[in-house]
This record gives structure tokens, sequence and C-alpha cells, in this order.
């Protein structure tokens, strides 16, 4: 009895399918998108806004009646930049994560070059995992730009010095610029569930809208559900719930707590997420 082996599948001289798509090309193509230059502007403009909005409107913090981080913007360069990233946190930054998480694939569908780039041939996984950490450096570039822009404007105009707590006290400069570090570090964590939301809706629609617009919308309901105080402890597995938990950081004594459970919850559902996108797209009928 004689038995046959089967060939395998040719494959081109010098071909090496983890050197396809490289993450400088991915990065160079997304860096010259409109959609990233706007982004990049708008968060760049954003601290002159509030400068502006302070100059006109006089000292925060007079008239509320209340004392929060917001009361003491203008203290110094490090009180003006974590005001920025307090105002900005809960939905503005949310905006460019989805957009850069979910208009990858999508995209490259909606252009019609999807199936082409897997034609090359590109892997799907290393497709996948070349967009992703793309998304993940374009987000990390946009949560770090609003914060260095804020600490510029904010030494021209209020002096660089303390950060002034809200609740009393004063932290050195280098100790506040490494509270701020730590700061925009838990943003970005909280925002994994923002970004792999996105990025699974990328893999399973034709329309980057629909992604990006889709992955706002549940982030959105997630916040509306953190205010429903009749939900009790199932709050607690809600990302929004933790979203601000980063306000530890801006007191006398650093606590890790709610920012470990909120960390621990963003990445657990992120993970999900991940694997969810890499495991349908793997099983996809790509015809765009």
């Amino acid at each position: 009895m004689s038995s046959t082996v089967a060939d395998p599948p040719e494959v081109a001289s010098g071909y090496r399918a983890g050197r396809t798509l490289p993450l400088r090309v991915e990065l160079v193509r997304q860096l010259k998108r409109r959609r990233t230059l706007v982004m990049g502007a708008i968060l760049f403009a954003l601290p002159f806004v509030l400068l502006i909005a302070f100059q006109i409107g006089g000292e925060p913090g007079q008239d509320n009646g209340r004392v929060n981080l917001m009361d003491s913007a203008t203290a110094s360069s490090a009180n003006f930049a974590a005001v920025n990233l307090f105002a900005s946190a809960g939905f503005l930054l949310v905006i460019p994560v989805a957009l850069f998480f979910g208009d990858t694939v999508a995209a490259e569908a909606g252009w019609s070059s999807l199936r082409y780039l897997l034609a090359a041939p590109v892997p799907r996984a290393r497709l996948l995992w070349s967009k992703l950490v793309v998304a993940l450096g374009l987000s990390l570039a946009a949560l770090v730009l609003l914060p260095v822009v804020a600490l510029a404007v904010g030494t021209a105009a209020y002096g660089w010095g303390p950060l002034q707590l809200p609740t009393g006290g004063t932290l050195s400069a280098g100790t506040a610029a490494q509270r701020l570090v730590i700061i925009v570090a838990y943003v970005l964590v909280s925002q994994l569930v923002t970004a792999g939301l996105a990025f699974w809706l990328s893999t399973r629609t034709d329309a980057p809208l629909g992604a990006v617009g889709g992955a706002v919308f549940l982030t959105i309901i997630g916040n509306v559900l953190d205010e429903v105080t009749a939900l009790g402890d199932w709050r607690d597995f809600l990302p929004a719930h933790w979203q601000y938990a980063w306000l530890d950081a801006v007191q006398p004594q650093l606590q890790w707590t709610d920012m470990i459970q909120g960390t621990a919850l963003s990445v657990t559902y992120a993970l999900v997420l991940f694997a969810l996108a890499f495991r349908g797209f793997a099983r996809k009928d790509v015809v765009s």
C-alpha cells in the first residue's frame, strides 16, 4: 500500500510573514490621515481654549461654593495640566481613542483595499497586530500631547510651581510631574475598553463611522449607567465607575486601591474584546 503526502504550498523566495506590513509603514500611513491631524490640532488647542476661558471668566471656583480640582486651575502649570485632563478625560479623550482603533480595519474595507492587503499576502493576524500597535501608539501620543501642551501653556501663563491640592497642601514640582505621568498612564488604561470596543466593531463592519460611533455610544451608555445609583454594587463592574480613580493621585498620599481595581477591570474587558476581534477576523469572509 502506498501513501501520498500533499506538497506544501509554494512560498515566494524571501517571503517572511513577520516582515509584512511593517509598523513603520502603517504608522506613516496613519499619520498622514486627515483625521489624525485634526485630532492632534483639537487636543493642541484645548489648553489655549481653557486659558482664554479663565482669562475672560476670572479665577475659577469663586462662585460655586465647592472645593475641587478646578478651583486651583490657575495656581501653577501643574494644576493647569491636571485640570485639562480632568475636563477632557470623561468624553473628549474618548474620541481619539475610538477613532484610532475604530478606523483601522473598517477604513481599509471601506476603501476596498483590505482584500488587496491580505492578497499581498499579509497574514490576517499580522495585519490586525500592526494596526493594533499603531492605534495604541497614536492613542498614547494623543493622551501625552494634551498635558504636555497644557504644561507649556500653564508655565507661560501661571509659572512653574508646585501642585496645589484641592484638599489643602502642595506637591513639589518634581512629585507633581511624577503624578501626572501616573495620571496619563491610568487614563490610557481606562480607555482600553473603548479601544477594544472600537477595534472589535472595526472588524465586524465596513463602515468606519459605525465602528467609531458604536464604541463612543457604548461608552456613553456605560457612563449613564454608572449614574444610576439603584444599581448598587453592580456599578463596580462598569469601567466608567473607575474612570476618575486617578484623582487619588492628586492627594497628599498616593492611593492605589481604586486605580488597581479600575486597571484590572479595564484590562480584562479589553483583552476579551481584542481576542474576539482576532478570532472573528480570522474567520471572516473578506470581500471588500
